[in-house]
C-alpha cells in the first residue's frame, strides 16, 4: 500500500529532508507546504498584484497557501506536524486541527520542552515523536509491521 504523507510546519530546520532520506525504499510519497518563506509570504501580491496595506498583503498570501495545504493534507493518508524549538508555527497548529476533523492520522513532531503548550495538539495525535527518525520508524512500521533493530 503507498502512503501519501503531508509533512507541515516548521521551515527552518532539515526534518523532512531526514524523514525523506529515511524513509527510501518504502511505499510513500511526500508532499508539503512551500518551504521558501519569501515565496510563500509572497505568492499572493506576486500573483494577483501589489498590496499597499502589509495586512492585505499576508491575507492574499494565506489564502492561496490555504488552498495548497487543503489540497495536500486532504489527500494524504498520514499529517506529520512538526513544531520547531526556535519559531511558532500558528500555521502547523491550523493544519493539525484541519487534519483532525478530517479524520487523518497525525504524528506531531515536537521538542518535549513544549508539551505543555502541545496537549491539546498532542491529544488529536496518534503519535508524539521528538525526533524524524522516530517518524521513519513509524511509517516503516505501519507498511511493514518491522520494528526498529
Amino acid at each position: 500500500m503507498t502512503l501519501n504523507i503531508y509533512l507541515s510546519g516548521e521551515i527552518h530546520s532539515d526534518w523532512r529532508e531526514r524523514i525523506v532520506a529515511g524513509a527510501s525504499g518504502l511505499d510513500v510519497s511526500f508532499s508539503g507546504p512551500v518551504t521558501d518563506h519569501d515565496a510563500s509570504d509572497d505568492c499572493g501580491v506576486r500573483i494577483l498584484g501589489a498590496e499597499l496595506n502589509k495586512f492585505w498583503h499576508d491575507h492574499k498570501g494565506a489564502k492561496l497557501n490555504a488552498i495548497r495545504t487543503r489540497h495536500g493534507i486532504a489527500g494524504a493518508d498520514i499529517v506529520v506536524v512538526r513544531f520547531g524549538e526556535k519559531y511558532k508555527q500558528w500555521n502547523a497548529a491550523f493544519d493539525a486541527g484541519y487534519a483532525a476533523a478530517l479524520g487523518k492520522s497525525i504524528i506531531v513532531l515536537s521538542p518535549p520542552e513544549h508539551q505543555h503548550a502541545l496537549k491539546e495538539v498532542h491529544a488529536a495525535a496518534l503519535a508524539v515523536a521528538e525526533e524524524p527518525e522516530q517518524v521513519v520508524q513509524i511509517l516503516r512500521y505501519v507498511l511493514t509491521g518491522a520494528l526498529p533493530g
